[in-house]
């Protein structure tokens, strides 16, 4: 059941995703730099989690698609200038070339650009929607990706503030935990959820996201390079700090399961969690 409504979810979003920017107006180059990044693949797990909210809060999940969507945009254009050359410098995103190495860096620059406020776009025009969703919505989005959310945990990176397990924390908490906190909610909004669901739904997803990050950095070490769609051993060649470098594998692994079991704990007292609690199990278990 997990598997079938996970890709139900999925194929939602990809449908949605294929829709967007398609003009053959003469910056075209432009739009085909932005689905290059937006259509590469990946796990979608910040729509699904917004969709997946509203479901189990009780609302349609279809009405929350635009909203999932946007963040989807919005965690695009983080990754497009995350890899350039003057943050990570990555040559490859999910088995494939990225943005700047196929556009170059000035259309990836602007590919990044064009796609953050096209997030807020689909938000503020979402249909099925009231004009005060739209407008929580709106914020919550901002929060996520800005200043306090996910540029902020950018900043943290670049500034090399990971020698404890503490900063990792903060760093991670912002630079991957506000996107899918901001996703969770974005799910409670659509479903009219009240400020109890709100608060089980972004600790749920902060959860998630430290056991996400913690299972990245065990799998920066132990993964097979083609299954992982990125070069092993990548954050250590760039001289990042991981959790692995702080506490070792053993101890990663029992605080994937850690913060994992919070997770599911926090939406434990909601009848129909099973979807939520089995994807939280399954990221603490993934390959890549």
């Amino acid at each position: 059941m997990y598997q079938e409504t996970y890709q139900m979810y999925r194929e939602a979003v990809e449908a949605y995703l294929q829709k967007l920017f398609l003009s053959d107006a003469p910056y075209h180059e432009l739009q085909e730099a932005m689905r290059y990044s937006l259509l590469a693949g990946g796990k979608r797990i910040r729509p699904v989690l917004t969709l997946a909210f509203a479901a189990l809060f009780g609302g349609d999940w279809h009405t929350a698609l635009p909203l999932g969507c946007a963040l989807e945009l919005i965690h695009t254009y983080s990754l497009i200038h995350d890899d350039l050359p003057c943050m990570d410098d990555d040559d490859l995103r999910r088995g494939k070339p990225t943005c700047h190495k196929v556009y170059g860096e000035t259309m990836a620059v602007l590919a990044g650009d064009a796609l953050q406020p096209e997030a807020f776009a689909l938000a503020a025009a979402a249909p099925g929607l009231t004009d005060s969703q739209r407008v929580d919505a709106v914020g919550v989005l901002a929060r996520a990706c800005g200043a306090d959310g996910m540029v902020a945990g950018q900043v943290l990176d670049i500034q090399g503030l990971d020698r404890t397990e503490e900063e990792l924390r903060l760093l991670h908490g912002l630079k991957t935990g506000a996107l899918m906190e901001g996703a969770a909610e974005l799910g409670c909004i659509a479903a009219g959820a009240g400020e109890r669901e709100r608060a089980a739904a972004r600790t749920y997803a902060g959860n998630l996201g430290l056991a996400f990050q913690i299972r990245d950095d065990v799998l920066d070490l132990v993964a097979d390079e083609a299954e992982l769609g990125k070069p092993v051993g990548s954050d250590q060649a760039a001289g990042k700090r991981t959790f692995v470098d702080l506490m070792g594998l053993p101890a990663c692994n029992q605080l994937v399961e850690a913060y994992t079991a919070a997770a599911r704990e926090a939406v434990a007292p909601w009848p129909g969690n099973e979807f939520l609690t089995a994807l939280a199990d399954t990221l603490a278990e993934r390959k890549k």
